[in-house]
C-alpha cells in the first residue's frame, strides 16, 4: 500500500500539533504521531479506509491528543486519560468541531487505556486504541514494514519511561487522578513500591524497544 508521512493541515490540524508540543516532553509527542500512523496503517489493513465512520482528521486529533492529560496542560484532578478528553474537547470546541465530532473524539482518548471496551465504541475509538498499542508492540507484524520510516522521523527518545514519569507526577497529584485499577493509580502504586512500573519492565520486550 502506499503510505506517507504528510500530516494533515489546516487551523485544527496546526491547533492540535502546536498543544501537544508545547504542553507534553518530546518522547510523548512522538509516540502520540506514531500512534497516528500506526492507526493510519491498521485502517487499512482491516479495510476500513472507506467506511463512512472513518475520518482522517479525527482520528489526527484523538491519537495525537490521546496524551494531552500527561503535559503542563493536565492538573491532575482526574485520571489522565479523562482530563486529556476534557482539554482535547475544549480545543476542538474553540475550531468549531461539531459536538457529535467532539463527543467521538472524546470517547476515544477517554477509552484508549481500556481493552475490551473501546474496541467496542466506534471505529475512531478502536483505532485510536489500536494505533496506540501498535507504539507498544502490539500488532507488530501489520505495521513493521513501515515502522523503520516512522522511528527514523519520530525517535522514541526512552518514550516508555517519559510517559510514566509524566503519567505518575499527574496521578500523585490528587486521590481523583489514581483510582484503584485505573493505569495512572497502578503505575503510581508500582512505583511507590517497586521503583519500576511493568509497563517499564514490558518495554524490554517491545519489538521497537523503550
Amino acid at each position: 500500500m502506499d503510505f506517507s508521512l504528510d500530516l494533515p493541515t489546516g487551523p485544527l490540524a496546526d491547533a492540535v500539533l502546536s498543544a501537544v508540543r508545547t504542553s507534553e516532553t518530546p518522547p510523548v509527542v512522538n509516540h502520540s504521531l506514531r500512534s497516528f500512523f500506526f492507526a493510519q496503517l491498521l485502517a487499512a489493513h482491516e479495510g476500513c479506509l472507506a467506511d463512512s465512520a472513518y475520518d482522517r482528521d479525527l482520528l489526527f486529533a484523538a491519537t495525537v491528543l490521546h496524551d494531552l492529560g500527561t503535559g503542563s496542560l493536565a492538573k491532575g484532578e482526574a485520571r489522565f486519560e479523562v482530563e486529556g478528553a476534557d482539554l482535547a474537547a475544549d480545543l476542538l470546541r474553540q475550531h468549531d468541531v461539531p459536538e457529535a465530532d467532539i463527543d467521538r473524539v472524546w470517547e476515544a482518548i477517554a477509552l484508549h487505556t481500556s481493552p475490551g471496551i473501546a474496541e467496542r465504541r466506534g471505529l475512531l475509538c478502536h483505532l485510536t486504541r489500536a494505533g496506540v498499542g501498535a507504539d507498544f508492540g502490539r500488532t507488530a507484524e501489520i505495521v513493521s514494514p513501515w515502522e523503520q520510516r516512522i522511528h527514523a522521523e519520530y525517535p522514541r527518545l526512552a518514550m516508555v519511561r517519559s510517559l510514566v514519569d509524566a503519567i505518575v507526577e499527574r496521578a500523585a497529584r490528587s486521590d481523583a487522578a489514581a483510582p484503584r485499577y485505573s493505569l495512572g493509580g497502578e503505575l503510581l502504586r508500582e512505583r511507590r513500591s517497586d521503583g519500576v512500573t511493568t509497563l517499564e519492565r514490558a518495554a524490554a520486550s517491545c519489538p521497537w524497544g523503550e
